[in-house]
């Protein structure tokens, strides 16, 4: 019960660019003193002399090195981070800060570093002998080696962080993992509404004490909350909805007269809300992003239809990967705690509404978005098959309100009457 919960602690985590760099410092300066532990054995009559100076002379070049190209690290990520969000949309900055070669590498210079400090004046001091000296050598070796090998990955991963292709990827990655958790348990694990959830006049309502977007529901301590009041719960506000005081979270079912007046606190508690959402409970999020994209990419300062199209393909994908059956999907957990599912047509509304309405008069934005409809009609899927049918009409009809040209509006209709054929064909099947 606690594993839902610790993921997104986890992922909070490594949002925080500090976290990774402050673990390796720690760990470096106990690795700097483990090569003492040596010096008590009987490892000195076995292994070779090593000169101090040499041992000095390496954590030196090591110390002044390692400091330089921390602070070059730092300035790359920074100029990286910058143009992510300048160039596709600042959604995306979370995403590329927790880029992990970036962190790893910044903290792989950083203990390095800290390393050699540590190490250099321990030296100085006369604190190893024989023993220690060699196994210090061999960790100051090996610590050089991987500070080489990750500056040369990292150099390659720097020259592609922050460019439009690597964070599209990035928000395409992040929407799938969510998707995908969503499609294991598209009720979070609880169970689906019941017709009792519908009548929710007299119900006792959970309201926001804030006002934010709800980042993640505790649905174990929702269903201990329920089994200690013999209450149901019902979830009004998904991941990814914004909370205001006047707005409710969640509707309480008591099951018996005695604890219809019972204090509600604890549910309230249990929905993380903070001023911004968040990937991983919320694919919704993830649509609007790759829309924010698309829609920067068609403005007339950026005039850029093709990330456009490279978005309605994105989107595609990962629709299609929503419409595929689950293998796996995990059972109810929490009984007492109903979850509505995930709305396609939201869903729809987030990914293709800001696109079809700038790309209304890019005759090639349009047409690859009447293609683009039609594949998703053909999906086995009703809900999205529906909800393609539907955007593909509006599309059209924006299309032919901003597109002069008889010829680009007749190309459109084209692709919209060709991509009408598998949806067609899918029902008469």
């Amino acid at each position: 019960m606690l594993t839902e919960r610790f993921r997104f602690l986890l992922n909070r985590l490594r949002d925080r660019l500090w976290v990774k760099p402050l673990a390796l410092c720690l760990l470096s300066i106990a690795v700097a003193f483990v090569a003492k532990f040596a010096d008590g054995t009987d490892l000195a009559k076995f292994t070779p002399a090593v000169s101090r100076d040499s041992i000095e002379a390496l954590l030196s070049i090591m110390a002044s090195s390692m400091l330089v190209i921390a602070t070059f690290s730092v300035s790359s990520m920074v100029s990286a981070y910058a143009s992510a969000a300048n160039t596709a949309t600042p959604r995306s900055f979370t995403l590329v800060v927790a880029d992990d070669a970036s962190q790893n590498a910044l903290s792989t210079f950083v203990g390095a570093f800290i390393f050699s400090i540590v190490a250099l004046t321990a030296v100085k001091n006369q604190y190893f002998e024989k023993a220690g000296l060699f196994i210090l050598f061999v960790l100051t070796a090996f610590i050089f080696g991987m500070v080489v090998v990750t500056f040369v990955r990292w150099v390659d991963r720097i020259a592609r962080l922050g460019r439009m292709g690597t964070t599209i990827d990035k928000v395409e990655q992040a929407t799938a993992a969510a998707l995908k958790r969503r499609c294991k348990a598209p009720n979070l694990c609880g169970v689906p509404l019941s017709s009792q959830a519908g009548a929710k006049t007299g119900q006792p309502l959970v309201c926001a004490t804030k006002v934010g977007y709800v980042q993640y529901i505790d649905m174990a301590a929702l269903q201990s909350w329920a089994e200690q009041n013999q209450a149901r719960v019902v979830i009004a506000a998904l991941p990814g909805a914004f909370a205001t005081p006047d707005k409710t979270l969640a509707y309480v079912i008591a099951e018996s007269v005695e604890h219809t007046k019972i204090d509600c606190t604890a549910v309230a508690g249990a929905f993380q809300i903070s001023g911004s959402r968040l990937f991983d409970d919320d694919p919704r999020f993830g649509l609007v992003v790759l829309s924010e994209i698309a829609g920067r990419a068609l403005s007339p300062a950026v005039n850029d239809p093709g990330t456009a199209i490279c978005i309605v393909g994105t989107l595609v994908r990962l629709f299609t990967l929503w419409s595929e059956p689950v293998e796996e999907q995990q059972p109810p957990k929490y009984d007492r705690v109903e979850v509505p599912e995930l709305s396609v047509r939201d869903m729809f509304d987030d990914a293709f509404t800001a696109i079809a309405r700038d790309g209304a008069g890019v005759v090639e934005v349009a047409v690859r978005l009447q293609k683009a409809f039609g594949s998703l009609a053909a999906s086995g899927d009703a809900d999205i098959r529906q909800a393609a049918d539907y955007h593909r009409g509006l599309a059209l009809k924006r299309s032919r309100m901003a597109l002069d040209l008889s010829e680009d509006m007749q190309a459109v209709e084209d692709a919209s009457k060709y991509a009408n054929k598998p949806t067609e064909s899918a029902d008469r099947k």
